[in-house]
C-alpha cells in the first residue's frame, strides 16, 4: 500500500519525497484493447502516474442506468495501470470539460428546463451525490489506502473559471469523503482563478502551458506550504472545425517542461495521448460563436492519435532523464499500418425514408428537444404540414445546431448555429406540403455558461409570423444501423443517406479513413463509430483502431448529409491527415 502524503515540503510516498511525473490519458478515447500499450509507453516515457478524467454522461446515460463495463470498464484500466507500476490521478467531475460532449454532464439532467449545473441546485447535487455513490462503491478498492494505484482525486474541475460558491466545493468534497474516498483530494485552476476554485484543506494546483516560474510563484503566493504543482500542463491543444491543425514546437515546448521540473514542481503534462473523440462525443465552445471540437484529440501530444511516439516523447523523456530514473527500454518504433486502397460503397438508404426504423416519433404542439425526448447524441427529425402554398419565410428561434430544411423530401436550405443563422425563404409548392427539419448535435457546449446547451429546435418554429405546431419529433440516436434497409446503389439521393460498402482483410492493423469527395457526416466500420467528418477541415481522416477491425469482410457506412458527391467510394491509408497547420 503506498499513500500520498502533503505537507510543507512537498510530496511524500510512503514517507519518502515523491514528484508526481504524469500524463493525459483517457481511457474513454482510447479502444480498451489498447489501453495497455499506451500505458506502457507513458511508462517508458519517464511517467510514474497517469491522470484521467471520468466522463459522467458516458456511465450515467439515463438517471436509471450506470455503466462500468466494455470500453467503460474504469476498473479494468486502473487494473492496468498498476500492472504497469503506474499510479493515477482520478478526475471524476462532476464537471470535466475535456473538450468533451457538455463537459461530461449527462444531457438527461437538462430535460429539467431551469435546472442550474454546477450549483448548489438540489436537483444537480442529488444527482451528483448518486453519481459518485454509483462510482466509488466499486471502485474503492482502487484508492492507494487500499493497495490500488489512485493516489489523489480531484474535486470538480477549474471552477475558479465558472463560479465561486465554495459551498459548492466543499458539498462535493464531503459527498466524495462520504463515499470513501479517503485519499487526497486536490483542485485545479489557471492562476488568475486561483483563490475563487479552491478549497481550505485541499491541494490547489495550477493549469497553463508557458512561464512556468511565474504560474508556480503565484500559487506559491496563495498557498505558501504546498507543494507546487501544474495539473495541466499544456503541451499541446484542441483543434475546431473551420480552423487549423495547431501543433507546438518540440525543443519549446521542453523548454517549458525543463523550467518547470527545474523549480522542483510536479507535473501531468495534458495531453500524455489524447486519442479520439470517437461517435458523437465531441465537445464544443461558444464564445459568442458556437465552435464544435474536431474528432481527433491528437492535440499534438508525445503520443499521437494512434499512439505512435512523437518528437516530444523523446525531447520530454530526454528532460524528465535529468530529474528522475527513466527506463532504459528503447522506444517502439511506430506500429505498422494498414493500407486498404480503395473501398466502393455499393449500398445506400435514404436517410428520411428510412427513419421510422431508427427512431419513434412523438407528437408535440411545439417542437421538443433532444432532452425532453431522452436523446444523448445525434439528430433529431422535425416534421409538419404547411397547409398553404406560396411564398414563405421560415423563422427558427434557435438552431442547436445545424438544421438541414425540405419541402415534401427536397432540400430547400441549410441554418447553421455557427454563422448565427435563423432564417430561411422559399416557396411553398402546394398545399399541406410536409416541412421536415433534420437537426443534427454538433456537440454540446463544454465550457462557461453556455454549458446549458439544449438541442434540436428549443424555441418557436414561425412561418410568415405564425407559430407552426403539431410536430412529429423522432429521435435518431443512430445507436445501431442494423434495421437500415440498404438497397444496392442505382441513383445519387437527393438528401441525407446511408451508404454501405465491404472490404476483405487477410490481416489487421492500425488505418485512416479517406473521405475525398464526400461534404459531412459520420462514419462506422463494423458497427464502431468513428466519429464526424466535414470537408471544411482541418481533419480530413479518421482514425481506424485494429480492435474495430477483423480478417474476412469487413463493412463501413456512412451517413453523408449532403447529396453532391464527387464520387462514391472511400479509401483506407497508412497515414492521418489532421489538415493544415498554423504558420
Amino acid at each position: 500500500m503506498s499513500v500520498l502524503q502533503i505537507d510543507h515540503t512537498g510530496f511524500l510516498l510512503d514517507g519518502e519525497p515523491f514528484r508526481l511525473l504524469s500524463g493525459g490519458l483517457h481511457y474513454f478515447r482510447v479502444h480498451p484493447e489498447q489501453w495497455a500499450d499506451r500505458l506502457h509507453k507513458a511508462r517508458l516515457m519517464g511517467l510514474n502516474t497517469v491522470e484521467t478524467y471520468v466522463p459522467w454522461n458516458l456511465h450515467q446515460p439515463r438517471p436509471d442506468r450506470f455503466d462500468l463495463d466494455g470500453p467503460l470498464d474504469l476498473a479494468r484500466f486502473l487494473d492496468l495501470a498498476a500492472a504497469e507500476g503506474l499510479y493515477v490521478l482520478l478526475r471524476p467531475g462532476p464537471y470535466i470539460c475535456a473538450e468533451w460532449e457538455g463537459g461530461g454532464l449527462p444531457s438527461w439532467l437538462l430535460a429539467e428546463p431551469d435546472i442550474r449545473l454546477r450549483s448548489r441546485d438540489p436537483r444537480f447535487l442529488t444527482a451528483v451525490d448518486a453519481y459518485f455513490t454509483r462510482l466509488f462503491t466499486p471502485l474503492r478498492r482502487h484508492l492507494a489506502t487500499r493497495g490500488g494505484p489512485v493516489l489523489a482525486v480531484q474535486v470538480e474541475n477549474e471552477y475558479g473559471a465558472y463560479g465561486e460558491d465554495t459551498a459548492y466545493l466543499e458539498h462535493l468534497a464531503a459527498t466524495l469523503h462520504r463515499c470513501g474516498v479517503d485519499v487526497p483530494l486536490f483542485t485545479c485552476d489557471q492562476s488568475a482563478d486561483l483563490s475563487r476554485g479552491a478549497l481550505p484543506d485541499v491541494l490547489a494546483t495550477a493549469n497553463f502551458g508557458s512561464r512556468a516560474a511565474h504560474h508556480l510563484a503565484v500559487l506559491s503566493a496563495q498557498r505558501p506550504e504546498s507543494p507546487l504543482m501544474s495539473t495541466e500542463f499544456w503541451i499541446g491543444w484542441f483543434d475546431r472545425w473551420g480552423g487549423t491543425h495547431v501543433v507546438r514546437d518540440a525543443d519549446q515546448a521542453a523548454r517549458e517542461l525543463d523550467e518547470l521540473l527545474a523549480t522542483g514542481a510536479s507535473v501531468n503534462f495534458y495531453m500524455f495521448h489524447g486519442g479520439t473523440n470517437f461517435g458523437f462525443t465531441n465537445g464544443a465552445n461558444d464564445k459568442h460563436t458556437y465552435r464544435p471540437t474536431v474528432t481527433s484529440y491528437d492535440y499534438d501530444a508525445p503520443l499521437d492519435e494512434a499512439g505512435d511516439p512523437t518528437e516530444k516523447f523523446a525531447a520530454f523523456r530526454e528532460i524528465i532523464a535529468k530529474y528522475a530514473p527513466v527506463r532504459a527500454e528503447p522506444v517502439p518504433p511506430p506500429a505498422p499500418k494498414l493500407a486498404v486502397g480503395t473501398v466502393r460503397m455499393t449500398d445506400s438508404a435514404p436517410l428520411l425514408d428510412c427513419a421510422e426504423v431508427l427512431g419513434e416519433g412523438v407528437v408535440s404542439d411545439r417542437p421538443l428537444t433532444m432532452e425532453r425526448l431522452g436523446q444523448d447524441f445525434g439528430f433529431v427529425l422535425y416534421e409538419t404540414v404547411l397547409r398553404d402554398a406560396g411564398p414563405a419565410l421560415l423563422e427558427i428561434d434557435q438552431v442547436r445546431d445545424r438544421a438541414q430544411v425540405f419541402l415534401d423530401g427536397q432540400p430547400v436550405g441549410v441554418l447553421e448555429r455557427e454563422n448565427h443563422e435563423h432564417a430561411l425563404a422559399f416557396t411553398v409548392p402546394r398545399t399541406r406540403t410536409r416541412l421536415t427539419v433534420l437537426v443534427e448535435n454538433q456537440g454540446r457546449v463544454n465550457y462557461g455558461p453556455g454549458i446549458h446547451d439544449r438541442k434540436g429546435l428549443p424555441g418557436r418554429v414561425l412561418l410568415n409570423g405564425v407559430e407552426l405546431t403539431g410536430w412529429t419529433c423522432r429521435p435518431l440516436p443512430l445507436t445501431s444501423l442494423a434495421e437500415v434497409p440498404f438497397a444496392p446503389i442505382t441513383a445519387t439521393p437527393t438528401g441525407p443517406a446511408l451508404y454501405r460498402g465491404t472490404f476483405e482483410l487477410t490481416g489487421t492493423a492500425d488505418t485512416f479513413l479517406h473521405l475525398d469527395g464526400w461534404t459531412k457526416g459520420n462514419a462506422w466500420i463494423n458497427g464502431f463509430a468513428l466519429g464526424r467528418y466535414w470537408s471544411r477541415g482541418p481533419q480530413r481522416s479518421l482514425y481506424v483502431p485494429a480492435p474495430v477491425l477483423r480478417t474476412g469482410t469487413n463493412d463501413v457506412v456512412l451517413l453523408e448529409l449532403h447529396a453532391a458527391l464527387l464520387s462514391r467510394t472511400v479509401s483506407l491509408r497508412e497515414t492521418a491527415d489532421l489538415g493544415p497547420t498554423e504558420e
